[in-house]
C-alpha cells in the first residue's frame, strides 16, 4: 500500500512537473534570434537598422585550447585604449585590458559545461576568432541596433534596450511605440542530448525558423531634420539658451517632417547619457505657451461670433483690475480702442483678456478642449503625456489664459492647434509612419483618425490674416523673409518655480506656417532660458525665420510677390 501511494505521487500528483524537467534535461534549446524591422526616411535611408552579431561561447566537452592564451588573445583583440586622457585614479589601459582577460579566463576555468564569453562581436571580430581553428569555442549568431545617423532624430527613433528577462525591447520614440511591428518573431532550435550534454545524433530534432520584423517607413526628411538640427544648436549658442526644440509638420496631413530637441543623445550608446535626455520633451514636457496662445483664444473668439477682426477694446486704455491682480501690457503701453486685429500685431493681453471675456468661461474651455489641449494628440511616438486642464475657470484664470499663462501645453499640442488654423479650420493628428512593411504585397499604409473641424474656413480665413500682419507690422517684422505671406505669432512666457514666476527666466517660441494662402508646412520653435532677450520676438523668431528661408528654397517655393 505505501509503495502503492508513493508511486501514485511521483506519477500522477508529480507527474507532469517532473515530465517537463525532464525535457529540460535531455533536450538542447537554441533561440534564435529574429532581425529587427528597420526604420526609414521618405526617402528610403535607413534611420535605424539591424546588422549581424556574434555571441562567443566555449562548449567546455570539446574545448582544447589553453585557457590563458585564449584569454589573452581575446582581450587583444577586444579590448581597446581610449583617446580621451584617463581621470585621475583611473585604472590604465593595461589594468582594464588584464581584467578583462582574467574574467574570460574564469569563465573557461570554471567547472561547467557551456560558458558565455563574450556578447555582440561583430563580423570581422568573429572572423579573426575563425582563423584561431581553437575546438570548442562556437558562435551563436544573433542581431544588433545600428544607428547611421547617430544622435539625428534621437528623440523620434527611439533606442532599443533590453526588458527584464534580458531580451531586446525598443524604448521611446519609434521603437517603442511599434515595437510588435517591428521585433519580429524568434525562433528556436530543439536537439536532444545525452547525459554529458552531448547531441544524439539519432536523437529528435526541431527547427523553428525566426520571422524578421517588418519594416516601418516614416514621413521624415532627413534634409529638413539636418537644417533643424543645424540651425537649432546655433540658434541656442547665439541667444545662450539651455535647451531648445523645433518641429515642422504638414499641416495638410499632420504628416510629421522633422522634428528636434537638445540636450539629445546617441541610441547606439543610450545608457551613457543622462536618463532625463532620453525623453522627447516635444511630447512630454509641458510648459506655458506665452502669447502663441492667443492664436487659439482669438480663433474660438471670432468662430463663435463673439468678436470680429475689426471690433474695439473698450477696456484697453489701461491694466484691468481682477481682485488684487493687475492684467498689463507686455511692454507698458496702452491703446484705447485697439481692434482685434492690431490685438493679435501687438500682442496686447487688455484686448485678448476683452475678447476672451467676450467668449466667455465654458466657451472657452470648450474651444480649448476642441483645439486638443488637456488630451493626447495621438501621435505615433512612446511617451506622449498631456498636462491637465483645469475644470473650471475662475474670472483670472479666464484673464490669464487668454494670453498664455496659467496653463500647460505640449510643443506638439501647440503646433498641431496652429497647423489646424492653416489647414481651413480642420486639426489633424501628428503622424510619422506612413507604411508598414516591404513587401508591396502585405504592405500597410498607416490608418490615422480622420481630422475634426475645430473652426470654420472663414474663421481660420480671417485669423491667418490676423497672423500674416502680425508678421508684417509685429516686433519680429525685421527678420521676416521678403516677399512671403508668412503667418506667425511670437510667445514670452515667465517660468513658474514653487508657487510664483521667476523674475528673469523665459521660454519664448514662435509658431506658424507658410506660405500662409497654401501651407506647405507649419513650424514651431522654441527655446528655453535665453540669456541674449527674454522676447520671443528678439530670440525665437528670427531662428524661425532664418529655417524658414532655408525650407522655402529646399521646396522650391516662389515668393508671393
Amino acid at each position: 500500500m505505501a509503495v502503492v501511494a508513493r508511486l501514485f505521487y511521483w506519477q500522477i500528483i508529480r507527474g507532469k512537473e517532473l515530465a517537463a524537467k525532464g525535457l529540460g534535461q535531455y533536450f538542447y534549446t537554441l533561440s534564435l534570434p529574429a532581425r529587427r524591422g528597420e526604420i526609414l526616411a521618405v526617402d528610403g535611408s535607413v534611420l535605424a537598422g539591424s546588422k549581424p552579431s556574434y555571441l562567443l561561447y566555449a562548449y567546455k566537452p570539446n574545448f582544447s585550447g589553453d585557457f590563458k592564451e585564449v584569454s589573452v588573445r581575446l582581450a587583444d583583440l577586444l579590448m581597446f585604449e581610449s583617446e580621451n586622457e584617463a581621470s585621475p585614479g583611473a585604472k590604465s589601459f593595461d589594468d582594464i585590458k588584464s581584467d578583462f582577460a582574467n574574467q574570460i579566463f574564469s569563465k573557461l576555468f570554471k567547472k561547467s559545461v557551456w560558458e558565455i564569453l563574450v556578447k555582440r562581436l561583430d563580423s570581422s571580430q568573429k572572423n579573426v576568432i575563425d582563423t584561431w581553428h581553437i575546438p570548442g569555442l562556437d558562435f551563436q549568431s544573433s542581431w544588433s541596433r545600428f544607428y547611421p545617423e547617430a544622435s539625428s532624430g534621437a528623440h523620434i527613433v527611439g533606442f532599443v534596450g533590453q526588458d527584464a528577462a534580458g531580451q531586446p525591447k525598443g524604448y521611446s520614440g519609434l521603437e517603442g511605440y511599434y515595437e510588435r511591428e517591428l521585433k519580429g518573431l524568434s525562433g528556436n532550435l530543439k536537439q536532444e542530448k545525452d547525459v554529458f550534454g552531448n547531441p544524439i545524433l539519432v536523437g529528435s530534432f526541431s527547427e523553428t525558423q525566426a520571422i524578421s520584423g517588418r519594416t516601418i517607413s516614416t514621413y521624415i526628411d532627413r534634409y529638413v531634420q539636418k537644417i533643424l538640427e543645424v540651425e537649432l544648436l546655433k540658434g541656442m549658442d547665439k541667444y545662450g539658451a539651455v535647451a531648445g526644440e523645433a518641429v515642422v509638420m504638414d499641416p495638410r496631413n499632420g504628416a510629421m517632417i522633422a522634428s528636434a530637441s537638445y540636450p539629445n543623445y546617441n541610441p547606439t550608446d543610450y545608457w551613457e547619457f543622462d536618463q532625463k535626455w532620453l525623453k522627447n520633451p516635444i511630447i512630454s514636457e509641458g510648459y506655458e505657451p506665452g502669447s502663441t496662445f492667443k492664436t487659439i483664444v482669438m480663433a474660438a473668439a471670432l468662430d463663435s461670433e463673439a468678436v470680429e477682426p475689426n471690433t474695439k477694446c473698450d477696456i484697453c486704455a489701461g491694466p484691468i483690475n481682477i481682485g488684487q491682480y493687475l492684467i498689463r501690457t507686455w511692454d507698458g503701453k496702452y491703446h484705447d480702442g485697439i481692434d482685434m486685429t492690431d490685438t493679435i500685431v501687438h500682442s496686447d493681453n487688455t484686448g485678448m483678456v476683452f475678447a476672451a471675456r467676450k467668449l466667455g468661461k465654458d466657451k472657452l474651455l470648450e474651444y480649448i478642449k476642441k483645439f486638443g489641449f488637456g488630451s493626447l494628440s495621438g501621435i505615433d511616438l512612446q511617451g506622449e503625456t498631456s498636462p491637465n486642464l483645469r475644470p473650471e475657470l475662475k474670472d483670472i484664470d479666464l484673464a490669464t489664459i487668454s494670453f498664455g499663462q496659467g496653463i500647460a501645453v505640449t510643443t506638439i499640442q501647440m503646433l498641431r492647434a496652429v497647423a489646424a488654423i492653416a489647414n481651413d479650420g480642420i486639426i489633424e493628428t501628428p503622424v510619422l509612419a506612413e507604411k508598414i512593411g516591404s513587401d508591396s504585397q502585405n504592405m500597410l499604409f498607416v490608418n490615422k483618425k480622420p481630422g475634426e473641424k475645430v473652426i470654420s474656413k472663414e474663421t481660420s480665413e480671417k485669423l491667418k490674416e490676423m497672423m500674416v500682419k502680425a508678421v508684417i507690422n509685429g516686433e519680429a517684422k525685421f527678420a521676416a523673409p521678403k516677399g512671403y505671406r508668412i503667418a506667425g505669432k511670437t510667445g514670452t512666457a515667465q517660468i513658474p518655480v514653487a508657487g510664483h514666476y521667476d523674475n528673469e527666466k523665459t521660454i519664448v517660441s514662435f509658431v506658424g506656417f507658410a506660405p500662409a494662402d497654401n501651407p506647405k508646412f507649419a513650424m514651431i520653435v522654441k527655446l528655453r532660458e535665453p540669456t541674449t532677450s527674454p522676447w520671443g520676438s528678439e530670440t525665437a523668431a528670427p531662428l524661425w525665420f532664418n529655417i524658414a528661408k532655408k525650407l522655402l528654397l529646399y521646396w522650391e517655393i516662389d515668393p508671393d510677390e
